[in-house]
């Protein structure tokens, strides 16, 4: 995976970020872009590269949370494979044994 992420990284292509946008654990895979354009381009990126490994995403696990001003914007969508990503706002995500939604706290359980 460590291959499919430097190749990924917009930073590598010449893009302008300071920081890495693509953080990674085992199987996970986390994207912070500073606009949608460029978080776009990054999972059109992934979505390529993973594709020619023969593997594939798999949209229904995915999340996607995007935050404009401060505040978590509903409208943003993603997509990956042809099929769109759900937001948190809409399907809330189980991490750690920790449900997470828009409200983005964790103290349900």
């Amino acid at each position: 995976m460590e291959v499919i992420l430097k190749a990924a990284d917009p930073a590598n292509l010449g893009g302008g970020c300071f920081m890495p946008p693509l953080k990674a654990f085992i199987d996970d895979t986390t994207i912070t872009c500073p606009n949608e354009d460029e978080t776009h381009r990054t999972v059109e990126r992934l979505d390529i590269l993973v594709a020619w490994c023969r593997m594939k995403f798999k949209p229904k696990k995915s999340r996607s949370l995007s935050v404009r001003k401060g505040k978590i914007d509903a409208t943003t969508t993603f997509t990956v494979a042809n099929q769109q990503i759900p937001t948190v706002s809409l399907e809330p995500v189980k991490s750690l044994g920790r449900w997470y939604d828009s409200s983005m706290k964790d103290t349900k359980r």
